[in-house]
């Protein structure tokens, strides 16, 4: 049965490419040998696939030479998927990326596709468990290609987040990462992937500190944070040499921003001026766990986060923040999945877009000198 489900997954994805014109330069098919590398399955699953479309009439095997089309003739069932899928976990969580998703919810239609969204079995936000089931729904649904953001804040979050997306390849469907890649930085996938500088994003917030006076700054995220945190905390780093200052040890301060100790030992003898927060979200428990200890922001303790959600400027001292531009940021993930169904021969590609700052009161920069 399973060899049964990968020879279908391959004839559907073969005919989805015939009916699109991939094949009408040469007509000819990929080999045997090319769909086992393709779909990692082995050489009789391929065999049958091609087998089908020749049952249909639809190809003609040549000996030695391979698989061609036959001019004219079309699928018998070539009612080809025009749909996409998104796959985004936590959202709870990873708010920057439901901000983008209205946009390319758009672009799909204006490319005349439908977007399917997953959702897990209770209706509540997507987790590392709810995964496999969600894949194998795209899959059923013959989806042409899966946006799809890796998983954050779960210890088997790397292995789910591979496992998904190379499931997702071998059945034939196109995925474009969103925001965060699968492995660590400054390591690259295979898969093309979408986001921002975050190397750029880390210096500029931790220049930002430096040019306000700042000379104690610490960098803070929680456990399990998704590659682009590192990535951040490096051009952070990176700015910190650049200044010519001294870079501390524990300058990468890893812990939960609500836990009071975790808190107390960051504030602890005021040897930490300034606080560069992996995100907003961050930033903003950072700031109300420091009120509960009569430290104001900015006075005592300045503040930058990264994403300019719609709460930043809503906290009780608005945060300043490193935006990410969304609409670009959407137009080059349609772009990227265009191109992928294209041709999936394709080599990954990466589309980082420029980060800015925004500036509000959480980092002193309207402190009276």
């Amino acid at each position: 049965m399973k060899a049964l489900c990968k020879h279908r997954q391959i004839y559907q994805t073969l005919v989805t490419e015939i009916v699109d014109g991939r094949y009408d330069a040469t007509g000819r098919l990929p080999s045997e040998a090319q769909l086992m590398r393709r779909f990692g399955v082995s050489r009789p699953t391929a065999a049958r696939a091609l087998r089908d479309l020749q049952s249909e009439g639809v190809v003609e095997r040549r000996v030695g030479a391979g698989s061609f089309l036959i001019k004219g003739v079309k699928p018998s069932n070539a009612e080809t998927s025009r749909h996409l899928g998104i796959l985004l976990p936590d959202i709870g969580i990873t708010e920057l990326l439901a901000a983008f998703c209205g946009e390319l919810a758009r672009l799909t239609r204006a490319n005349d596709y439908g977007l399917f969204w997953a959702n897990s079995q209770s209706g509540a936000d997507l987790t590392t468990k709810d995964a496999d089931q969600v894949c194998a729904h795209f899959i059923d649904r013959s989806v042409r290609g899966v946006f799809f953001a890796p998983f954050e804040f779960a210890p088997d979050k790397d292995e789910v987040s591979k496992r998904i997306a190379y499931r997702l390849r071998r059945a034939g469907v196109a995925v474009v990462l969103l925001d965060r890649d699968l492995t660590p930085f400054p390591s690259r996938s295979d898969f093309d992937l979408i986001g921002i500088d975050n190397a750029m994003a880390g210096y500029l917030a931790c220049e930002h500190l430096i040019k306000l006076g700042n000379r104690r700054i610490a960098f803070v995220a929680r456990p399990l944070s998704a590659p682009t945190v590192l990535a951040r905390m490096t051009g952070a780093r990176n700015a910190l040499f650049d200044a010519g200052l001294e870079i501390p040890k524990d300058f990468y301060r890893i812990g939960n921003p609500r836990d009071a100790k975790f808190v107390r030992e960051l504030t602890l003898g005021r040897k930490v001026d300034a606080v560069i927060c992996a995100n907003d979200l961050t930033a903003a428990q950072l700031m109300n766990s420091l009120a509960k200890l009569k430290m104001r922001v900015p006075e005592d303790m300045r503040l930058i986060g990264f994403d300019n959600l719609e709460y930043a400027e809503l906290l009780a001292v608005p945060l300043t923040t490193i935006a990410q531009p969304y609409r670009e940021m959407a137009s080059n993930a349609m772009r990227a999945m265009r191109s992928r169904l294209s041709d999936p021969s394709l080599p990954p590609t990466t589309l980082l877009s420029t980060p800015s700052i925004v500036v509000r009161s959480s980092c002193g920069a309207f402190l009276q000198r």
